[in-house]
């Protein structure tokens, strides 16, 4: 009796508490309504039902973060190339100790005691689970489910919420929050029809013997010599499309463009979270088969791990989830699994994939945290919008990608595919921009990140040769795509810009001036009041290019062109991976975050000065001499690169 009087008591202090926010609170975050347009907010949730909350705790010394990954991986720094172990990595980055034990009392006074609570592998989260009307009494707030408009994808947040105010100098952002997303991928739909060719062709089917000529790549690596190392194989990120064995067997796309591939060569499988490999030739991906058809020709006889993520039914269903590229991250870091409480561990139990996954085909194990080593450099051809996330959402994960650049890892990440804008809604086919008349450009996720490597898309003019110089990709719908296509590029609303990059954005501003209003302000949410349309101020992206059109593939047996940022993408990763082989070979580390020295030698990028990629009811930014919006510092020159980075440490 006591028991049930206790639990009426805590239920009608809930109540009473959630009705108004005390002056002892602040806001700690709101969503801008221009960001969730898309989304119709449904019903409340019930008032038993089971979250899991996941308290993000500040971390130690992040703002020192850019500057200890420029000591490692600037040219001109006496460190260049010293890359960190992950315990350093944890060890420096740690939130306070202060941190832990004040939010733990906070939670103790609602009931929520230490034996609740657990702590992340990387010490940066706390975890426990709690009713809908608890967590809404703690935060001050209301969930309720959100519905997609025209994906009918489904997920739960709120508006706001609320942090008391001592506490909230101790917390980053908390989950389930005001986090809504809806994922893309960067591929051009696929046009059926090709007739094999040779160099003459390559202004129209782009093939592997095109793309070495383009660069100046040689067809047989020197380390082919004397084998590859084991421990230097590419990573390629795929979730939801699956590459098909026989596509790519002797017969078919090696025998027509490279014989001396032997048959059954296949990229080494990482499967997470109860990812499969569907072999039949009917489940053939355009996304995947592009990638390893783009990348054995460049970098054999060295491998490529497959990092596929997901069971059947969430790789099915993959891109409305808030945790996309959360469970890869856990997979190769184990600090990186944010959530564990109650004996299980795993990620956000109603935006990200929740395993043991009860559905037909469902993995039925925990998530996976730590199973599989990451590959030294790592191509990802996925994406969404700044706009989508918080920025704290955002940022946190931008964390994770300058540590693994600190350990000496090369990330790479598609453009996108719409200009200055996000890609198109489903079924609308308007694009995505933001302001309250969709006119702002919408700077893409997580490109804008300042410890990737982003790649546009270039292609070779209409009856001109490889030997000419390239354009950025502009082609309009129908033009050969049934929708527009142009590289991705602009700036970011969240991440200033960083100094390895100043200079040359900086002269792309003053002496290519774009014909647009612009604003400067570091919020994803504060947007010019007068008419801007960019943000000056902001990381600016891609950071280099390469081909991305035109591209022949092998799908279901048949010769088809694709195309898309997500073939440029795996095309300079690749070359990295080579130049990484070629410096361990010489008893060199590898290469890790490249951005510092490509801005510091742009020399031997092939610098791209046509083209433009409109979006947003213009004409987009246009490419120009040097950096630009568009294509970056430009493509590959692999013989200047190859000496540019054998000459460093």
């Amino acid at each position: 009796m006591r028991s049930i009087f206790l639990e009426f008591l805590l239920a009608f202090v809930a109540t009473a508490q959630s009705a108004a926010v005390p002056s002892s609170h602040v806001l700690h975050e709101k969503r801008d309504p221009a960001s969730s347009k898309q989304w119709v907010r449904r019903e409340k949730l019930a008032s038993t039902e089971i979250l899991p909350m996941r308290i993000g705790l500040k971390q130690r010394n992040l703002h020192r973060g850019h500057d200890f990954l420029m000591d490692n991986s600037h040219p001109d720094s006496a460190n260049y190339g010293k890359h960190w172990t992950s315990s350093q990595i944890i060890d420096m980055f740690a939130p306070e100790q202060k941190s832990v034990d004040a939010v733990q009392e906070w939670l103790d006074g609602f009931g929520i005691g230490p034996r609740r609570v657990s702590r992340s592998q990387n010490k940066g989260w706390l975890a426990f689970d709690a009713t809908t009307e608890a967590e809404e009494s703690l935060l001050h707030t209301e969930y309720h489910h959100y519905e997609h408009r025209s994906l009918g994808h489904t997920t739960l947040a709120c508006e706001s919420y609320h942090l008391p105010k001592h506490i909230q100098e101790h917390v980053d952002y908390i989950t389930p929050g005001i986090k809504l997303f809806a994922s893309t991928k960067n591929r051009r739909n696929l046009k059926r029809g090709f007739a094999a060719g040779e160099l003459s062709t390559c202004d129209e089917f782009i093939t592997p013997a095109c793309i070495r000529s383009l660069y100046n790549v040689p067809e047989i690596p020197e380390y082919a010599k004397t084998g590859p190392r084991v421990d230097n194989s590419m990573g390629v990120f795929e979730e939801g499309d699956f590459y098909s064995p026989k596509d790519l067997e002797k017969d078919l796309f090696f025998a027509n463009f490279t014989p001396r591939i032997p048959r059954g060569t296949r990229p080494i499988p990482a499967l997470i979270d109860g990812s499969d490999l569907h072999t039949d030739v009917l489940w053939a991906g355009g996304e995947s088969n592009l990638d390893f058809q783009l990348a054995y020709p460049l970098i054999f006889p060295q491998n490529i791990t497959l990092f596929q993520t997901d069971d059947r039914y969430y790789a099915a269903t993959a891109g409305p989830r808030s945790g996309f590229f959360n469970t890869f991250l856990d997979g190769i870091d184990e600090s990186y699994c944010k959530y564990s409480a109650f004996g299980e561990t795993g990620d956000d139990s109603k935006l990200d994939p929740k395993y043991p996954d009860p559905m037909v085909w469902g993995f039925q194990g925990k998530t996976m945290c730590g199973v599989f080593k990451p590959t030294k450099v790592i191509s990802i051809s996925y994406g969404g919008q700044e706009s989508d996330l918080p920025a704290y959402y955002q940022q946190r994960q931008c964390n994770e990608f300058m540590k693994l650049g600190l350990q000496g890892h090369s990330v790479f990440f598609a453009s996108g595919d719409t200009g200055v804008a996000g890609a198109p809604r489903p079924l609308l086919g308007k694009d995505r921009c933001l302001g309250p008349n969709s006119t702002i450009f919408s700077p893409a996720w997580p490109n804008t990140c300042p410890y990737v490597t982003n790649v546009g898309a270039t292609k070779v003019f209409p009856n001109r040769s490889v030997r000419d110089p390239e354009s950025a990709v502009v082609d309009p719908p129908g033009h050969p795509w049934r929708v527009a296509y142009s590289s991705g590029g602009g700036f970011s609303n969240i991440y200033a810009r960083p100094d390895y990059q100043k200079h040359a954005v900086s002269k792309y501003l003053r002496d290519h001036k774009p014909p647009y209003p612009c604003y400067e302000s570091i919020s994803n949410s504060s947007f010019d009041k007068h008419g801007g349309l960019f943000n000056r101020l902001g990381r600016a992206y891609p950071d280099v290019a390469a081909n991305g059109d035109n591209i022949v593939v092998y799908i279901n047996g048949e010769f088809q062109i694709s195309g898309g940022t997500s073939a440029s993408t795996p095309i300079f990763a690749f070359l990295i991976n080579r130049i990484n082989e070629l410096h361990l070979n010489a008893g060199k580390s590898t290469v890790g975050f490249i951005n510092p020295a490509l801005y510091s030698h742009p020399e031997m990028l092939n610098d791209i000065t046509n083209g433009t990629n409109p979006g947003c009811g213009t004409a987009g930014f246009s490419a120009a001499p040097g950096w630009d919006p568009v294509t970056g510092l430009g493509t590959p020159n692999f013989p200047k690169m190859v000496k540019l980075f054998m000459n460093l440490p």
